[in-house]
């Protein structure tokens, strides 16, 4: 196989170039294992580890390798290789950390799709739509929604759900599949290019896992049995894991996400809500908090019914969390200052000390 068929570019190549990284294989994580990786080249899959100083100068998560990332690796067993170096990735789906304040999740690096999976059964949850939409418009990413278990609903349930979602969301290709339809696939299959990386995003039981059997047309991935009680699959997939498909895309399952927190969403918030943006631009003052002010575009048009009061309610709630990360943030890299320049005064008394 080929690099280019596994997405590597170019501009990659001139940067390997121009870093002396010619020497070394080049290979794609395809899944992590506690700081180990695996690793697929043009000669096969590696069981790869990070080398020592890329470990040690590591100062965030971000800065390991992720699935989907390229990377420069030496073997030196049969199936053993050590990563010298990550290539940059040109695009990063991450999310807020659970419980790890100011800290982001990698997702996946180098997506070019995010294919955004809800089902129409109860699960199906618009304001969460938006959430996913701003995670992949923050990391540049196009987004596509594809909506599951359409045999679920008659045709008129179906025709208000699509309705639903087209007056909040604009722009963005919502594609209706059914395991229980014949070529209930067929349009997402016809979306795959080759050469090009898309990642499966959405709560666990949404049909993540049979799509991506479909696009592989094989059972690539177990998938749970349906719970009558709760309508909904259990969950299935455990870990992240890149699969090369036969039509020549590149696929990228993720565990279900039920909590998916605002971190960095610079730019995605204003693309998912850019009627938002847009009004708030007519406000009478430019500091208008949009929340009792005469002359604010947005109350009004909440007021005369032009723009939806609960995808607005989403948005507020979605940007004081981008906030909060934010400071977050710079809390902890204030810390992380503090507590290196602390060190440095430590390790230079200690060496004062012993002379």
């Amino acid at each position: 196989m080929d690099i280019k068929d596994l997405g590597f570019t170019d501009e990659m190549r001139t940067f390997g170039l121009e870093q002396g990284l010619e020497s070394f294989e080049i290979g794609r994580v395809t899944s992590e294992h506690r700081e180990r990786y695996d690793v697929l080249t043009s000669n096969g899959h590696f069981d790869a580890e990070l080398l020592g100083n890329l470990r040690f100068t590591a100062e965030s998560r971000e800065d390991f390798p992720s699935v989907g990332d390229w990377v420069a690796l030496s073997p030196y067993d049969e199936d053993k290789a050590i990563i010298h170096g990550i290539y940059p990735r040109y695009s990063m789906l991450v999310r807020l950390a659970v419980g790890k304040k100011g800290e982001k999740q990698v997702i996946a690096s180098n997506i070019d799709v995010g294919l955004i999976v809800q089902s129409v059964n109860r699960d199906f949850n618009i304001n969460r739509l938006e959430r996913y939409l701003t995670i992949c418009y923050s990391a540049d990413i196009q987004p596509v929604i594809i909506l599951s278990k359409i045999d679920l609903l008659e045709a008129v349930e179906l025709k208000s759900v699509l309705s639903e979602i087209g007056s909040r969301i604009k722009d963005v290709l919502v594609v209706p599949v059914s395991n229980q339809i014949e070529g209930g696939y067929k349009q997402v299959s016809d979306l795959i290019e080759r050469g090009k990386t898309y990642c499966l995003l959405g709560s666990s039981g949404v049909g993540k896992s049979t799509l991506l059997n479909h696009l592989c047309g094989q059972e690539q991935m177990g998938t749970g049995e349906i719970s009558e009680s709760i309508d909904r699959g259990k969950h299935v997939t455990t870990h992240r894991e890149l699969v090369v498909l036969e039509s020549g895309g590149i696929l990228i399952d993720n565990p279900g996400m039920r909590e998916v927190g605002i971190a960095d969403s610079t730019g995605g918030l204003e693309m998912t809500f850019d009627e938002v943006l847009e009004l708030s631009e007519d406000c009478k003052y430019k500091d208008c908090t949009h929340l009792h002010e005469e002359g604010c575009a947005i109350l009004e048009a909440l007021e005369n019914g032009e723009l939806d009061q609960e995808s607005y309610n989403n948005y507020q709630k979605m940007y004081k969390e981008k906030m909060h990360f934010e400071t977050s943030a710079e809390d902890k890299k204030r810390k992380d200052k503090g507590f290196g320049k602390m060190m440095k005064q430590v390790k230079k008394a200690r060496k004062q000390n012993k002379y």
